[in-house]
């Protein structure tokens, strides 16, 4: 095949493999040489699981949460995957099974997209996708009798929201892109309407309830522009609303203030950092500001200064806001399972990378911080860990946020190997969780740093500004600056990163000598995918990654795209490759291509394909996900190891 476009030709000697059919007698090959290429590797791998399941909790529980009458929690019982929804009235009730998620997997892979209990208390939405194609099927449980209504939508996205009398059900439905184009209200029992479309393609929409419970909002959202309608929710019928139309590069989220009755506007109108949009707020440009969320008396602000996160709480009676920090340096803070508007306490979640999650209450008019769990973490000590924040140069003299995370006893003096993680795209923010698979690799004595570069939304939105369209490629000098800047701090250093962090990847696997690479889910034929309109994540990514269209964006593509740069190191460095059939975000062309070429270009590269069930992480269910982590790791530790 050859592609001709602003007067140049590619030629592309794998585009045969755009044909899923045609690709899979290769695909299930590649798999059957990954298992073998990888059969010494058995033992260790099998070893590593053992660890990991081993700082998992048999059996797990959530903290527990309240909504309406009910208290809800989720738990996993022994030898479970992926364990059962719960509910109970109070402290003497014994709790129900609401929705059982091992009944649900089909050949071992379920996705909960949907889980909304109705006003009422009576029904559950939910949804589930079995293949990992992230295209869910909407299904209603009468939570009295624990069966399954009749009704049942397909092709539908992971957002709903009930009306006030819990007679309907607003979602969301994807086009032959997979993007979620339309809004559907569905009546119990009865038919489904069409709410709102969106025309633009470069647009996707998500709808969900203010906590007040009034207004249903509507979000139609591109990667710079927002545009927000409401319906009461009392009237599901109506026709919905704009709040403020919509203008090109300006966005915007709403929350109901139910005290006042008035809405309260999160923007970036005239604040690139974004601005609430209510008299007790006073912007700060040092701030990046990501979403207000609306209580009875209070407005709780989550941002992020400096780098780090915390929440704002601001008492709508005009006394002075106060802040709620994590517990622990390169910490995260989050609200979390906050339903219910008329409350005197929410809900928050903490933690690191070395620090297991911890669950807290704080009390929003004595400030009071209560500790209602800690995730269990069997022959973990947290004390023996330690999480740190430093700062990288970056070749413009820009510093660049690095999380070091090590076994206290492993110094960062050079005489410990280190496995980098990256990712640098669509503003995203990591929060830092513990996580067993990383404990065990820490326990082996390798250092982790994740290397917070632009194209991510760790210093705001400039940060992201700085990585993505034609400034793309600091993404990756970024990346290799943090290298650097390791280098005498430990030994050798591996490298990985998963779907934009694997298009990281792929551009610096020749940039500088690796012990090894991963590149997960890679976004590799840039060009390429991003000229057909005709596949997912096209049309509304051209304002992440450019329009080929356009010769500036083309030529800037074309100079770092990994499929058109074949940058292979004369070291042979170990390369990784996964790929998901499956994987909506991802098409596993890309990554299969990429890997037949670089083979007929003489790379060491092995590929991990997921030709059945598998999505865009790999399989799901918790110790199916372990296994996968124990095969990555011990592929990570034997080449940092050699």
């Amino acid at each position: 095949m050859v592609h001709r476009l602003h007067g140049i030709e590619r030629i592309d000697d794998y585009d045969w493999m755009r044909d899923p059919e045609a690709a899979r007698e290769t695909l299930l090959a590649e798999r059957r040489h990954y298992a073998a290429e990888t059969a010494h590797l058995a033992p260790f791998r099998q070893v590593l699981a053992a660890k990991m399941a081993g700082r998992t909790p048999e059996t797990e529980s959530s903290v527990s949460w309240r909504h309406g009458a009910f208290v809800y929690y989720t738990q996993i019982e022994t030898g479970r995957e992926f364990g059962d929804f719960c509910r109970k009235r109070d402290a003497s009730d014994g709790g129900s099974v609401l929705l059982n998620l091992d009944e649900l997997a089909a050949a071992g892979y379920v996705e909960l997209g949907v889980r909304e209990v109705s006003p009422c208390g009576r029904f559950l939405a939910y949804s589930v996708d079995t293949s990992g194609d992230e295209v869910y099927e909407l299904r209603f449980r009468d939570l009295e009798t624990g069966v399954d209504l009749p009704d049942r939508v397909a092709g539908t996205y992971y957002t709903g929201a009930w009306s006030a009398d819990s007679s309907s059900f607003f979602y969301t439905v994807v086009d032959e892109c997979y993007r979620p184009y339309e809004v559907r209200r569905h009546v119990l029992g009865g038919g489904d309407a069409v709410v709102l479309t969106e025309p633009d393609r470069r647009f996707e929409v998500t709808v969900e309830a203010t906590r007040s419970g009034a207004y249903i909002a509507i979000t139609a959202a591109n990667r710079d522009t927002t545009e927000v309608w409401l319906i009461p929710a009392a009237t599901p019928e109506a026709e919905s609303r704009s709040v403020r139309g919509r203008t090109p590069r300006v966005e915007y989220r709403v929350d109901h203030d139910a005290t006042n009755d008035r809405l309260v506007i999160t923007t970036d109108d005239g604040w690139p950092e974004f601005r609430v949009d209510h008299e007790l707020v006073t912007p700060n440009p040092a701030e990046r500001v990501y979403r207000t969320d609306c209580f009875a008396g209070y407005i709780v602000i989550s941002l992020r200064r400096g780098g780090e996160p915390l929440l704002r709480v601001v008492p709508m009676d005009g006394t002075e806001p106060w802040e709620i920090h994590p517990e622990t340096t390169a910490g995260r803070i989050a609200l979390v399972h906050n339903h219910d508007y008329d409350t005197t306490e929410i809900l928050i979640e903490t933690g690191s990378y070395s620090e297991p999650t911890r669950w807290s209450t704080v009390d929003l008019a004595t400030r009071e911080r209560t500790v209602l769990k800690t995730a269990e973490t069997p022959g973990y000590d947290p004390a023996g860990y330690v999480s740190e924040r430093h700062w990288a140069p970056a070749p413009d003299g820009v510093m660049i946020p690095v999380t070091v995370v090590r076994r206290r006893d492993v110094p960062l003096d050079g005489t410990a190997p280190c496995l980098l993680y990256g990712y640098g795209a669509y503003e995203a923010v990591f929060d830092f969780t513990w996580e067993a698979p990383l404990s065990v690799l820490l326990d082996e004595g390798v250092i982790f740093a994740h290397a917070h570069i632009r194209g991510g939304g760790e210093m705001g939105r400039a940060w992201w500004q700085s990585g993505r369209l034609t400034a793309k490629p600091t993404t990756f000098s970024d990346h290799v600056a943090v290298a650097a800047w390791l280098e005498g701090k430990v030994t050798t250093i591996a490298t990985r990163g998963l779907s934009a962090g694997g298009l990281l990847m792929a551009a610096v696997y020749g940039m500088r000598p690796w012990a090894a690479v991963i590149a997960e889910v890679p976004f590799v034929d840039v060009v390429t995918t991003m000229l057909d309109d005709t596949i997912p994540l096209t049309v509304n990514e051209w304002e992440e990654w450019g329009d080929p269209r356009k010769p500036k964006d083309f030529a800037s593509m074309l100079a770092y795209s990994p499929y058109d740069n074949m940058l292979i190191p004369e070291t042979k460095t170990p390369l990784l490759v996964t790929g998901a059939v499956n994987d909506p975000r991802v098409l596993v062309r890309e990554p299969a291509k990429w890997v037949a070429k670089l083979r007929a270009h003489g790379a060491n590269v092995l590929f991990r394909v997921e030709v059945e069930d598998g999505g865009h992480t790999g399989p799901s269910g918790r110790y199916a996900h372990l296994d996968y982590e124990a095969e990555i790791y011990a592929f990570i530790l034997r080449a940092l190891q050699q």
